[in-house]
């Protein structure tokens, strides 16, 4: 391994969280203050359409928890409303239905192999 390569910690992982907009600022904090490195890519949500973050987060599998525990706190659900039609209605209605949304999803991942340069 050259110089310019950096060794790979034992038992390297990498979080994915997918986090509501509203949460990403929080979030990325308490993973800082953590001293974790952390990628932020802009994504949407599939069944509502709204605006998420998608953090990519590079970690050793024992900081793992830690970084679990720091979105946990940071990320939070709601409860919003969406219209819904009603079928039953001899018109056009819809009727506000409670969605929860929010908190935080994490996918965890392996590393096999990787490189800084």
């Amino acid at each position: 391994m050259s110089s310019s390569q950096a060794e790979s910690p034992a038992c390297p992982s990498m979080l994915i969280a997918v986090v509501q907009e509203q949460d990403a600022e929080a979030a990325c904090q308490a993973l800082s203050r953590l001293k974790l490195t952390i990628t932020r890519l802009p994504s949407i949500g599939g069944f509502l359409g709204r605006r998420n973050i998608t953090l990519l987060i590079g970690l050793p599998c024992d900081r793992e928890q830690a970084a679990m525990e720091a979105l946990q706190h940071s990320c939070r659900q709601r409860v919003e409303y969406i219209p819904v039609s009603l079928e039953s209605a001899p018109m056009p209605l819809t009727a506000p239905t409670p969605v929860t949304i929010g908190g935080a999803t994490i996918f965890a991942v392996d590393v096999e192999y990787y490189e800084e340069f």
